[in-house]
Protein backbone atom coordinates (compact mmCIF):
# COMPACT_ATOMS: atom_id res chain seq x y z
CA UNK A 1 0.00 0.00 0.00
CA UNK A 2 2.40 2.51 1.08
CA UNK A 3 4.54 1.62 -2.54
CA UNK A 4 1.22 2.40 -4.60
CA UNK A 5 0.86 5.70 -2.06
CA UNK A 6 4.29 6.79 -3.63
CA UNK A 7 3.60 5.96 -7.29
CA UNK A 8 0.56 7.69 -7.34
CA UNK A 9 2.23 11.06 -5.43
CA UNK A 10 5.01 11.03 -7.87
CA UNK A 11 2.15 10.34 -11.01
CA UNK A 12 0.72 13.31 -9.94
CA UNK A 13 3.60 15.10 -9.09
CA UNK A 14 4.86 14.82 -12.46
CA UNK A 15 1.34 15.67 -14.16
CA UNK A 16 0.99 18.89 -12.23
CA UNK A 17 4.37 19.89 -13.25
CA UNK A 18 3.27 18.40 -17.10
CA UNK A 19 0.57 21.21 -16.43
CA UNK A 20 2.19 24.41 -15.64
CA UNK A 21 5.04 23.47 -18.41
CA UNK A 22 1.46 23.56 -20.64
CA UNK A 23 0.33 26.89 -18.78
CA UNK A 24 3.53 28.75 -19.37
CA UNK A 25 3.76 28.04 -23.16
CA UNK A 26 0.19 30.17 -23.35
CA UNK A 27 0.74 33.74 -25.09
CA UNK A 28 -0.81 36.57 -23.97
CA UNK A 29 -2.77 38.23 -26.53
CA UNK A 30 -2.39 41.00 -24.90
CA UNK A 31 1.27 41.42 -24.13
CA UNK A 32 2.61 41.53 -27.33
CA UNK A 33 6.29 42.23 -28.43
CA UNK A 34 7.42 43.35 -31.47
CA UNK A 35 9.04 40.24 -32.23
CA UNK A 36 5.85 38.31 -32.16
CA UNK A 37 3.07 41.12 -33.51
CA UNK A 38 3.28 42.77 -37.24
CA UNK A 39 3.21 39.32 -38.78
CA UNK A 40 -0.18 39.65 -40.04
CA UNK A 41 -2.28 41.99 -42.42
CA UNK A 42 -4.47 42.80 -39.53
CA UNK A 43 -1.65 43.88 -37.20
CA UNK A 44 -0.20 45.79 -39.80
CA UNK A 45 -3.71 47.43 -40.27
CA UNK A 46 -3.89 48.32 -36.42
CA UNK A 47 -0.21 49.49 -36.58
CA UNK A 48 -0.96 52.02 -39.13
CA UNK A 49 -3.38 53.53 -36.90
CA UNK A 50 -0.90 52.97 -33.89
CA UNK A 51 1.25 56.05 -36.73
CA UNK A 52 -1.89 58.13 -37.01
CA UNK A 53 -1.88 58.49 -32.97
CA UNK A 54 1.48 59.89 -32.50
CA UNK A 55 0.99 63.06 -35.37
CA UNK A 56 -2.27 64.16 -32.42
CA UNK A 57 0.19 64.78 -29.63
CA UNK A 58 1.25 67.57 -27.85
CA UNK A 59 4.42 67.55 -29.99
CA UNK A 60 2.96 67.28 -33.24
CA UNK A 61 0.15 69.06 -34.03
CA UNK A 62 -2.27 68.80 -30.82
CA UNK A 63 -0.64 71.98 -29.38
CA UNK A 64 2.76 72.97 -29.33
CA UNK A 65 4.02 71.45 -32.85
CA UNK A 66 1.03 73.18 -34.10
CA UNK A 67 1.80 76.62 -32.94
CA UNK A 68 5.35 76.69 -33.24
CA UNK A 69 5.50 77.28 -36.47
CA UNK A 70 2.60 79.67 -36.40
CA UNK A 71 4.67 82.08 -33.85
CA UNK A 72 7.63 81.81 -35.93
CA UNK A 73 5.63 83.59 -38.78
CA UNK A 74 5.41 87.15 -38.72
CA UNK A 75 1.64 87.38 -38.52
CA UNK A 76 1.71 85.86 -35.04
CA UNK A 77 3.04 87.03 -31.66
CA UNK A 78 3.46 85.90 -28.18
CA UNK A 79 0.67 88.22 -26.43
CA UNK A 80 1.20 86.26 -22.76
CA UNK A 81 4.36 86.96 -22.74
CA UNK A 82 5.05 83.54 -21.33
CA UNK A 83 5.27 79.89 -23.00
CA UNK A 84 6.44 80.49 -26.17
CA UNK A 85 8.15 83.63 -25.56
CA UNK A 86 11.82 82.23 -26.80
CA UNK A 87 10.28 80.66 -29.98
CA UNK A 88 8.23 84.06 -31.18
CA UNK A 89 11.35 85.80 -29.96
CA UNK A 90 13.80 83.53 -31.98
CA UNK A 91 16.30 82.63 -29.15
CA UNK A 92 15.73 80.03 -27.31
CA UNK A 93 18.64 78.73 -24.85
CA UNK A 94 18.32 74.89 -25.89
CA UNK A 95 16.89 74.29 -22.44
CA UNK A 96 13.31 74.51 -22.91
CA UNK A 97 11.26 71.82 -22.76
CA UNK A 98 8.03 72.98 -24.55
CA UNK A 99 10.01 73.90 -28.32
CA UNK A 100 13.50 72.62 -27.97
CA UNK A 101 11.79 68.96 -26.92
CA UNK A 102 8.33 68.15 -27.53
CA UNK A 103 8.05 67.51 -31.18
CA UNK A 104 11.25 66.14 -31.25
CA UNK A 105 10.34 63.60 -29.35
CA UNK A 106 6.74 63.05 -31.14
CA UNK A 107 7.91 63.09 -34.69
CA UNK A 108 10.43 60.08 -33.64
CA UNK A 109 7.31 58.60 -32.58
CA UNK A 110 6.16 58.67 -35.86
CA UNK A 111 9.54 57.83 -37.16
CA UNK A 112 9.57 54.79 -34.69
CA UNK A 113 6.39 53.36 -35.49
CA UNK A 114 6.70 53.86 -39.56
CA UNK A 115 9.77 52.20 -39.47
CA UNK A 116 8.33 49.25 -37.86
CA UNK A 117 5.65 48.65 -39.82
CA UNK A 118 7.67 49.19 -43.01
CA UNK A 119 10.28 46.18 -41.57
CA UNK A 120 7.19 43.97 -41.12
CA UNK A 121 5.13 44.71 -44.56
CA UNK A 122 7.31 42.92 -47.14
CA UNK A 123 6.35 39.82 -45.27
CA UNK A 124 3.14 39.61 -44.89
CA UNK A 125 0.82 38.09 -47.68
CA UNK A 126 -1.47 39.87 -48.62
CA UNK A 127 -3.21 41.84 -51.73
CA UNK A 128 -1.93 44.22 -53.64
CA UNK A 129 -4.34 46.42 -52.93
CA UNK A 130 -3.91 46.19 -49.07
CA UNK A 131 0.29 46.41 -49.22
CA UNK A 132 0.08 49.51 -51.16
CA UNK A 133 -2.05 51.18 -48.27
CA UNK A 134 -0.26 49.86 -45.48
CA UNK A 135 3.19 51.07 -47.01
CA UNK A 136 1.93 53.80 -48.96
CA UNK A 137 0.44 55.67 -45.73
CA UNK A 138 3.53 54.70 -43.37
CA UNK A 139 5.81 56.20 -45.90
CA UNK A 140 3.85 59.34 -46.28
CA UNK A 141 3.70 59.62 -42.71
CA UNK A 142 7.39 59.10 -41.98
CA UNK A 143 8.38 62.02 -44.56
CA UNK A 144 5.24 63.84 -42.36
CA UNK A 145 7.46 63.63 -39.59
CA UNK A 146 11.25 64.18 -41.07
CA UNK A 147 9.41 67.67 -42.69
CA UNK A 148 8.37 68.73 -39.68
CA UNK A 149 11.55 67.42 -38.02
CA UNK A 150 14.05 69.02 -40.55
CA UNK A 151 11.97 72.64 -40.77
CA UNK A 152 12.26 73.16 -36.99
CA UNK A 153 15.68 71.34 -36.13
CA UNK A 154 17.48 71.51 -39.15
CA UNK A 155 20.00 68.64 -38.88
CA UNK A 156 18.63 65.41 -37.39
CA UNK A 157 19.36 62.09 -37.50
CA UNK A 158 17.80 59.70 -40.20
CA UNK A 159 16.76 56.72 -39.20
CA UNK A 160 15.10 54.00 -41.57
CA UNK A 161 15.95 51.09 -40.05
CA UNK A 162 13.99 49.80 -37.58
CA UNK A 163 16.23 46.95 -36.55
CA UNK A 164 18.64 49.99 -35.82
CA UNK A 165 16.76 50.35 -32.48
CA UNK A 166 18.51 46.72 -31.46
CA UNK A 167 21.61 48.28 -31.35
CA UNK A 168 22.49 51.30 -29.18
CA UNK A 169 25.05 52.06 -31.02
CA UNK A 170 23.00 52.73 -34.42
CA UNK A 171 20.39 53.47 -32.38
CA UNK A 172 22.09 56.65 -30.97
CA UNK A 173 22.15 58.36 -33.98
CA UNK A 174 24.55 61.00 -35.46
CA UNK A 175 22.88 64.06 -37.12
CA UNK A 176 22.19 64.26 -41.06
CA UNK A 177 22.40 67.02 -43.23
CA UNK A 178 19.28 68.59 -43.96
CA UNK A 179 19.91 68.00 -47.58
CA UNK A 180 20.15 63.99 -46.43
CA UNK A 181 16.50 64.33 -44.61
CA UNK A 182 14.90 66.09 -47.66
CA UNK A 183 15.99 63.77 -50.11
CA UNK A 184 14.64 60.70 -47.72
CA UNK A 185 11.66 62.79 -47.72
CA UNK A 186 11.16 62.92 -51.22
CA UNK A 187 11.79 59.39 -52.01
CA UNK A 188 9.31 58.55 -49.69
CA UNK A 189 6.99 60.91 -51.01
CA UNK A 190 7.53 60.03 -54.24
CA UNK A 191 6.77 56.02 -53.43
CA UNK A 192 3.76 57.11 -51.63
CA UNK A 193 1.83 58.58 -54.17
CA UNK A 194 2.63 56.15 -56.85
CA UNK A 195 0.87 53.38 -54.83
CA UNK A 196 -1.61 54.96 -52.18
CA UNK A 197 -4.92 55.60 -54.02
CA UNK A 198 -6.75 58.99 -55.10
CA UNK A 199 -8.89 60.69 -52.81
CA UNK A 200 -11.39 59.97 -55.26
CA UNK A 201 -10.60 55.66 -56.00
CA UNK A 202 -10.19 55.52 -52.03
CA UNK A 203 -13.36 55.67 -51.57
CA UNK A 204 -14.39 55.93 -47.89
CA UNK A 205 -10.46 54.36 -46.98
CA UNK A 206 -9.68 58.56 -48.26
CA UNK A 207 -11.51 60.05 -45.79
CA UNK A 208 -9.50 61.05 -42.97
CA UNK A 209 -5.77 58.93 -44.30
CA UNK A 210 -3.47 59.74 -46.46
CA UNK A 211 -3.81 59.55 -50.34
CA UNK A 212 -1.94 59.79 -53.23
CA UNK A 213 -2.93 63.62 -53.17
CA UNK A 214 -1.44 64.15 -50.01
CA UNK A 215 1.85 62.73 -50.77
CA UNK A 216 1.86 64.77 -54.10
CA UNK A 217 1.18 68.21 -52.03
CA UNK A 218 3.47 67.25 -49.15
CA UNK A 219 6.20 66.36 -52.20
CA UNK A 220 5.63 69.79 -53.93
CA UNK A 221 6.59 71.20 -50.54
CA UNK A 222 10.08 69.65 -50.22
CA UNK A 223 10.63 70.23 -53.61
CA UNK A 224 9.94 74.18 -52.76
CA UNK A 225 11.70 74.27 -49.75
CA UNK A 226 14.81 73.39 -51.63
CA UNK A 227 14.11 75.86 -54.84
CA UNK A 228 13.59 72.69 -57.40
CA UNK A 229 10.65 74.84 -58.60
CA UNK A 230 10.82 73.00 -62.15
CA UNK A 231 9.94 69.69 -60.49
CA UNK A 232 7.30 71.17 -57.81
CA UNK A 233 5.58 72.85 -60.36
CA UNK A 234 5.17 69.55 -62.59
CA UNK A 235 3.59 68.14 -59.66
CA UNK A 236 1.11 70.50 -58.93
CA UNK A 237 -0.09 71.27 -62.52
CA UNK A 238 -0.75 67.27 -62.14
CA UNK A 239 -2.77 67.76 -58.90
CA UNK A 240 -4.47 70.52 -60.23
CA UNK A 241 -5.05 68.59 -63.23
CA UNK A 242 -6.77 65.71 -61.43
CA UNK A 243 -4.22 63.10 -61.74
CA UNK A 244 -4.66 62.28 -57.96
CA UNK A 245 -8.27 62.89 -57.38
CA UNK A 246 -10.52 66.00 -57.57
CA UNK A 247 -9.71 68.60 -55.27
CA UNK A 248 -11.61 72.12 -55.70
CA UNK A 249 -12.07 75.42 -53.60
CA UNK A 250 -15.27 75.16 -50.90
CA UNK A 251 -17.59 77.83 -51.81
CA UNK A 252 -17.53 78.97 -48.61
CA UNK A 253 -13.49 79.76 -47.04
CA UNK A 254 -15.16 79.46 -43.55
CA UNK A 255 -15.83 75.52 -44.86
CA UNK A 256 -11.70 74.50 -43.70
CA UNK A 257 -12.48 75.89 -39.71
CA UNK A 258 -15.82 74.20 -39.18
CA UNK A 259 -16.20 71.10 -37.06
CA UNK A 260 -18.34 68.06 -38.33
CA UNK A 261 -18.50 65.86 -41.22
CA UNK A 262 -20.28 68.14 -43.11
CA UNK A 263 -17.29 70.10 -43.57
CA UNK A 264 -14.21 68.42 -42.48
CA UNK A 265 -12.05 66.08 -44.98
CA UNK A 266 -14.16 68.55 -47.80
CA UNK A 267 -13.27 68.87 -51.35
CA UNK A 268 -10.35 71.64 -50.17
CA UNK A 269 -8.56 69.11 -47.89
CA UNK A 270 -5.15 67.24 -49.04
CA UNK A 271 -4.65 65.95 -45.57
CA UNK A 272 -5.95 66.99 -42.28
CA UNK A 273 -5.25 65.55 -38.60
CA UNK A 274 -8.58 63.74 -37.60
CA UNK A 275 -9.98 64.89 -34.24
CA UNK A 276 -13.41 63.36 -32.27
CA UNK A 277 -15.78 66.00 -32.11
CA UNK A 278 -16.35 68.28 -29.16
CA UNK A 279 -17.97 66.49 -26.47
CA UNK A 280 -17.64 62.73 -28.25
CA UNK A 281 -14.39 60.97 -26.87
CA UNK A 282 -13.76 60.48 -23.28
CA UNK A 283 -12.48 62.48 -20.15
CA UNK A 284 -8.69 61.78 -19.90
CA UNK A 285 -6.37 64.98 -20.86
CA UNK A 286 -3.21 62.94 -21.78
CA UNK A 287 -0.49 65.41 -21.42
CA UNK A 288 2.41 62.93 -21.84
CA UNK A 289 3.33 60.90 -24.82
CA UNK A 290 1.96 57.97 -22.95
CA UNK A 291 -1.37 58.67 -24.99
CA UNK A 292 -3.27 54.95 -24.62
CA UNK A 293 -5.96 55.36 -22.44
CA UNK A 294 -9.36 54.26 -24.20
CA UNK A 295 -10.83 57.18 -22.57
CA UNK A 296 -9.23 60.32 -23.74
CA UNK A 297 -10.78 63.31 -24.86
CA UNK A 298 -8.86 62.72 -28.47
CA UNK A 299 -9.17 66.77 -29.32
CA UNK A 300 -6.38 69.35 -29.92
CA UNK A 301 -5.56 72.38 -27.55
CA UNK A 302 -5.12 74.62 -30.28
CA UNK A 303 -7.92 76.95 -29.29
CA UNK A 304 -6.52 77.15 -25.94
CA UNK A 305 -3.59 78.68 -26.96
CA UNK A 306 -5.25 81.22 -29.34
CA UNK A 307 -8.44 82.47 -27.36
CA UNK A 308 -8.42 85.14 -24.99
CA UNK A 309 -7.34 84.81 -21.32
CA UNK A 310 -10.35 86.70 -20.27
CA UNK A 311 -13.02 83.77 -21.54
CA UNK A 312 -10.93 80.88 -19.86
CA UNK A 313 -8.58 80.51 -22.43
CA UNK A 314 -4.46 80.75 -22.38
CA UNK A 315 -4.36 83.33 -24.32
CA UNK A 316 -0.98 82.47 -25.54
CA UNK A 317 -0.58 83.61 -29.09
CA UNK A 318 -1.91 86.78 -30.53
CA UNK A 319 -2.45 88.09 -34.13
CA UNK A 320 -0.40 91.04 -35.38
CA UNK A 321 -1.97 94.09 -35.98
CA UNK A 322 0.06 94.17 -39.22
CA UNK A 323 -2.10 91.12 -40.63
CA UNK A 324 -5.09 92.68 -39.16
CA UNK A 325 -4.48 96.04 -41.57
CA UNK A 326 -3.51 93.78 -44.68
CA UNK A 327 -6.69 92.64 -44.42
CA UNK A 328 -8.55 96.05 -44.04
CA UNK A 329 -6.34 97.37 -47.15
CA UNK A 330 -8.81 95.79 -49.93
CA UNK A 331 -12.62 94.77 -49.37
CA UNK A 332 -14.55 92.61 -51.35
CA UNK A 333 -16.33 93.57 -55.28
CA UNK A 334 -19.40 94.30 -53.01
CA UNK A 335 -17.25 96.25 -50.47
CA UNK A 336 -17.82 93.63 -48.26
CA UNK A 337 -14.82 92.98 -45.67
CA UNK A 338 -12.74 90.27 -46.99
CA UNK A 339 -14.55 86.92 -45.08
CA UNK A 340 -11.21 85.52 -44.55
CA UNK A 341 -10.98 88.32 -41.83
CA UNK A 342 -13.43 87.20 -39.86
CA UNK A 343 -12.28 83.58 -39.95
CA UNK A 344 -8.70 84.63 -39.02
CA UNK A 345 -8.62 87.20 -36.45
CA UNK A 346 -11.47 88.13 -33.40
CA UNK A 347 -12.42 91.45 -33.89
CA UNK A 348 -15.53 93.64 -34.08
CA UNK A 349 -16.59 95.35 -37.36
CA UNK A 350 -20.00 96.78 -38.51
CA UNK A 351 -19.55 95.69 -41.96
CA UNK A 352 -20.15 91.73 -40.65
CA UNK A 353 -23.29 93.07 -40.58
CA UNK A 354 -23.61 92.06 -44.08
CA UNK A 355 -22.84 88.59 -43.28
CA UNK A 356 -26.40 87.36 -41.82
CA UNK A 357 -27.41 84.40 -40.59
CA UNK A 358 -23.65 83.58 -39.23
CA UNK A 359 -22.84 83.24 -35.49
CA UNK A 360 -20.10 85.46 -34.45
CA UNK A 361 -18.42 86.55 -31.93
CA UNK A 362 -17.98 89.93 -33.49
CA UNK A 363 -21.16 90.87 -32.89
CA UNK A 364 -22.35 93.15 -30.25
CA UNK A 365 -24.00 92.31 -27.15
CA UNK A 366 -27.48 91.44 -27.64
CA UNK A 367 -27.80 90.09 -31.42
CA UNK A 368 -29.15 86.65 -31.53
CA UNK A 369 -26.64 85.41 -33.98
CA UNK A 370 -23.96 85.93 -31.42
CA UNK A 371 -21.39 83.43 -30.14
CA UNK A 372 -22.28 82.58 -27.11
CA UNK A 373 -19.42 82.59 -25.40
CA UNK A 374 -18.54 85.90 -26.45
CA UNK A 375 -22.24 87.46 -25.97
CA UNK A 376 -21.79 88.57 -22.34
CA UNK A 377 -18.40 90.40 -23.42
CA UNK A 378 -17.79 91.16 -26.88
CA UNK A 379 -18.15 94.71 -27.60
CA UNK A 380 -17.59 97.49 -30.50
CA UNK A 381 -14.18 97.06 -29.04
CA UNK A 382 -13.03 92.73 -28.97
CA UNK A 383 -11.53 91.34 -25.76
CA UNK A 384 -7.56 91.61 -25.50
CA UNK A 385 -5.99 88.27 -25.92
CA UNK A 386 -4.30 88.57 -22.73
CA UNK A 387 -3.34 91.28 -19.64
CA UNK A 388 -0.74 92.49 -22.16
CA UNK A 389 -2.71 92.88 -25.47
CA UNK A 390 -3.50 91.28 -28.67
CA UNK A 391 -6.47 90.54 -31.03
CA UNK A 392 -7.13 86.62 -30.40
CA UNK A 393 -6.79 84.09 -33.03
CA UNK A 394 -10.26 82.78 -34.57
CA UNK A 395 -9.14 80.41 -36.89
CA UNK A 396 -9.73 76.55 -35.73
CA UNK A 397 -11.67 77.61 -32.55
CA UNK A 398 -15.40 77.90 -30.87
CA UNK A 399 -15.34 81.47 -31.80
CA UNK A 400 -16.94 81.12 -35.23
CA UNK A 401 -18.11 77.62 -34.94
CA UNK A 402 -20.54 78.51 -31.56
CA UNK A 403 -20.38 74.51 -30.67
CA UNK A 404 -20.10 75.34 -27.08
CA UNK A 405 -21.13 77.65 -24.02
CA UNK A 406 -17.92 78.62 -22.22
CA UNK A 407 -14.19 77.61 -23.19
CA UNK A 408 -12.40 74.29 -20.88
CA UNK A 409 -9.05 74.42 -21.68
CA UNK A 410 -6.83 71.41 -22.82
CA UNK A 411 -6.96 68.52 -25.50
CA UNK A 412 -11.04 69.24 -26.06
CA UNK A 413 -11.40 70.90 -29.26
CA UNK A 414 -12.65 68.55 -32.48
CA UNK A 415 -11.72 71.15 -34.90
CA UNK A 416 -10.13 68.80 -37.47
CA UNK A 417 -6.57 70.80 -38.32
CA UNK A 418 -6.59 71.13 -42.30
CA UNK A 419 -2.45 70.88 -42.87
CA UNK A 420 -2.73 71.07 -46.51
CA UNK A 421 -5.46 72.62 -48.81
CA UNK A 422 -5.87 72.99 -52.38
CA UNK A 423 -5.64 77.00 -52.31
CA UNK A 424 -2.30 75.98 -51.33
CA UNK A 425 -1.68 74.03 -54.53
CA UNK A 426 -2.62 77.03 -56.35
CA UNK A 427 -0.80 79.59 -55.11
CA UNK A 428 2.31 77.66 -54.84
CA UNK A 429 1.86 76.87 -58.14
CA UNK A 430 1.83 80.72 -59.17
CA UNK A 431 4.93 80.71 -57.54
CA UNK A 432 6.75 78.22 -59.27
CA UNK A 433 5.23 79.66 -62.64
CA UNK A 434 6.68 83.42 -61.78
CA UNK A 435 10.43 81.32 -60.39
CA UNK A 436 10.48 79.90 -63.86
CA UNK A 437 9.04 82.24 -66.49
CA UNK A 438 7.10 85.22 -64.36
CA UNK A 439 5.72 86.89 -64.34
CA UNK A 440 2.68 85.84 -66.65
CA UNK A 441 -0.66 85.85 -67.08
CA UNK A 442 -0.86 81.94 -65.75
CA UNK A 443 0.45 83.07 -62.76
CA UNK A 444 -1.92 85.90 -62.23
CA UNK A 445 -4.93 83.00 -63.30
CA UNK A 446 -4.17 80.59 -60.48
CA UNK A 447 -3.88 83.71 -58.14
CA UNK A 448 -7.69 84.90 -58.84
CA UNK A 449 -9.11 81.41 -58.27
CA UNK A 450 -8.33 81.98 -54.55
CA UNK A 451 -9.21 85.45 -54.85
CA UNK A 452 -12.26 84.92 -56.75
CA UNK A 453 -13.45 82.31 -53.45
CA UNK A 454 -13.86 85.56 -51.31
CA UNK A 455 -14.77 87.91 -54.33
CA UNK A 456 -11.75 90.37 -54.63
CA UNK A 457 -11.01 91.84 -57.44
CA UNK A 458 -9.00 89.96 -60.06
CA UNK A 459 -5.33 90.86 -60.36
CA UNK A 460 -4.17 92.21 -63.65
CA UNK A 461 -0.92 91.14 -65.42
CA UNK A 462 -0.07 94.63 -66.10
CA UNK A 463 0.70 95.76 -62.05
CA UNK A 464 3.28 93.50 -61.86
CA UNK A 465 6.27 94.89 -64.25
CA UNK A 466 8.80 92.21 -62.81
CA UNK A 467 9.07 88.33 -60.88
CA UNK A 468 9.93 89.98 -57.69
CA UNK A 469 6.94 92.55 -58.20
CA UNK A 470 4.76 89.59 -58.15
CA UNK A 471 6.79 87.53 -55.79
CA UNK A 472 5.98 90.25 -53.16
CA UNK A 473 2.51 89.82 -54.04
CA UNK A 474 2.78 86.13 -53.33
CA UNK A 475 4.65 85.76 -50.39
CA UNK A 476 3.35 89.32 -48.22
CA UNK A 477 -0.37 89.66 -49.37
CA UNK A 478 -2.23 86.71 -50.89
CA UNK A 479 -0.20 83.53 -48.83
CA UNK A 480 -0.93 85.67 -45.54
CA UNK A 481 -4.59 86.13 -46.05
CA UNK A 482 -4.95 83.16 -47.23
CA UNK A 483 -3.22 81.08 -44.59
CA UNK A 484 -2.37 83.97 -41.61
CA UNK A 485 -1.94 82.16 -38.21
CA UNK A 486 -1.62 78.34 -39.36
CA UNK A 487 0.88 76.39 -39.26
CA UNK A 488 3.58 76.78 -42.43
CA UNK A 489 4.67 80.89 -42.07
CA UNK A 490 7.23 80.12 -40.53
CA UNK A 491 8.40 77.13 -43.15
CA UNK A 492 8.24 79.75 -45.99
CA UNK A 493 10.11 82.45 -44.42
CA UNK A 494 13.17 80.00 -44.10
CA UNK A 495 12.55 78.78 -47.78
CA UNK A 496 12.75 82.33 -48.97
CA UNK A 497 15.80 83.57 -46.59
CA UNK A 498 14.36 86.32 -44.72
CA UNK A 499 16.36 85.83 -41.86
CA UNK A 500 19.62 86.24 -44.28
CA UNK A 501 18.70 89.49 -46.23
CA UNK A 502 18.77 92.87 -43.93
CA UNK A 503 16.14 94.36 -45.83
CA UNK A 504 13.88 91.28 -45.24
CA UNK A 505 14.74 90.68 -41.56
CA UNK A 506 13.78 94.62 -41.05
CA UNK A 507 10.29 93.70 -42.73
CA UNK A 508 9.66 90.95 -40.43
CA UNK A 509 10.56 93.54 -37.48
CA UNK A 510 7.63 95.67 -39.28
CA UNK A 511 5.35 92.91 -39.76
CA UNK A 512 6.21 91.57 -35.67
CA UNK A 513 5.09 95.27 -34.52
CA UNK A 514 2.84 95.00 -31.07
CA UNK A 515 1.95 96.64 -28.19
CA UNK A 516 1.44 95.80 -24.70
CA UNK A 517 -1.25 97.98 -23.68
CA UNK A 518 -3.84 95.68 -22.54
CA UNK A 519 -6.06 96.01 -26.02
CA UNK A 520 -7.10 94.51 -28.93
CA UNK A 521 -4.97 96.97 -30.82
CA UNK A 522 -5.77 96.97 -34.29
CA UNK A 523 -3.46 100.17 -35.16
CA UNK A 524 -0.83 100.31 -37.95
CA UNK A 525 1.75 100.38 -35.94
CA UNK A 526 5.65 101.82 -36.88
CA UNK A 527 8.48 101.73 -35.13
CA UNK A 528 7.64 105.29 -33.28
CA UNK A 529 4.20 103.76 -31.87
CA UNK A 530 4.92 99.82 -31.09
CA UNK A 531 6.18 98.69 -27.95
CA UNK A 532 7.98 96.02 -29.63
CA UNK A 533 8.94 93.83 -32.19
CA UNK A 534 9.71 89.66 -31.54
CA UNK A 535 12.22 89.74 -34.60
CA UNK A 536 14.12 92.42 -32.51
CA UNK A 537 15.74 89.78 -30.70
CA UNK A 538 16.74 87.50 -33.78
CA UNK A 539 19.97 85.54 -32.68
CA UNK A 540 21.51 84.45 -35.86
CA UNK A 541 20.70 80.73 -36.50
CA UNK A 542 17.23 80.63 -34.13
CA UNK A 543 14.82 80.50 -37.21
CA UNK A 544 15.60 76.89 -36.55
CA UNK A 545 15.01 76.00 -33.19
CA UNK A 546 17.79 74.26 -30.90
CA UNK A 547 17.94 70.53 -30.10
CA UNK A 548 17.19 70.50 -26.59
CA UNK A 549 20.51 69.95 -24.40
CA UNK A 550 19.54 66.64 -22.14
CA UNK A 551 19.08 65.20 -25.84
CA UNK A 552 22.63 66.15 -26.90
CA UNK A 553 24.11 65.33 -23.91
CA UNK A 554 22.30 61.59 -23.88
CA UNK A 555 23.73 60.87 -27.36
CA UNK A 556 27.77 61.16 -27.73
CA UNK A 557 27.00 60.83 -31.55
CA UNK A 558 24.72 64.45 -32.15
CA UNK A 559 25.98 67.88 -32.44
CA UNK A 560 23.56 70.83 -31.68
CA UNK A 561 22.46 72.46 -34.72
CA UNK A 562 22.82 76.24 -35.68
CA UNK A 563 20.32 77.46 -33.39
CA UNK A 564 22.54 75.29 -30.04
CA UNK A 565 25.93 76.98 -32.01
CA UNK A 566 24.19 80.95 -32.74
CA UNK A 567 25.92 80.11 -36.50
CA UNK A 568 24.69 82.25 -39.39
CA UNK A 569 23.26 80.12 -41.94
CA UNK A 570 23.06 83.17 -44.27
CA UNK A 571 25.93 82.36 -46.23
CA UNK A 572 25.57 79.36 -47.23
CA UNK A 573 21.95 79.87 -48.13
CA UNK A 574 23.23 82.82 -50.47
CA UNK A 575 25.59 80.30 -52.14
CA UNK A 576 22.87 78.10 -53.84
CA UNK A 577 19.73 80.75 -53.86
CA UNK A 578 19.24 84.26 -53.98
CA UNK A 579 16.55 86.62 -52.09
CA UNK A 580 14.28 88.32 -54.09
CA UNK A 581 14.54 92.04 -53.04
CA UNK A 582 11.40 93.67 -51.54
CA UNK A 583 9.50 95.65 -54.05
CA UNK A 584 6.75 98.16 -52.28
Amino acid sequence: MKSLNIILTMLALIGGMTACNDELDVQNPNNQTTYDFGNTESDLQEAVIACYNRIRLEGTFARVGYTLDAVRGDEVWNSSQQWYLEYDNLNSPGTIEIGDMWPWRDCYHVVNRTNFVLSKVDGVNMSEDSYNKIAGQALFLRSLAYYELATYYQTVPLITDYASYSDINTMYASNNTQDEVFDQIEADLKKAMQILPSRDAGGEFAKGRATSGAAAGYLARALMFRHKYSEAYTVLKDIIAGVYGHYELTADYGDNFREGSAYENNSESLFEVQYMDYGTGGTDEEWTPVNISSQATQGHAVESNYASQELGSWGDLAGAPWLYNLFRKENCTDDRLDPRLYWTLVTFEDKYSSYTGLKTAAYPNGDPRCNTVYQKDITATPLSNSAQGGISIAKFTNARNNIYSSITTGLHCGINLRLMRYSDVLLRAAECENEINGPTQTAIDYINIVRERVALKDLKLSDFPSKDALFEQIANVERPKEFGCENGRGIDLLRWGFFYDADRLNQLVEHGYYKRDGKASTDELTAATADDSSFKYYYKGHEYFPIYQSTLNANPHLVGNSANKNEDNGPAFLAKWTVHPIVK
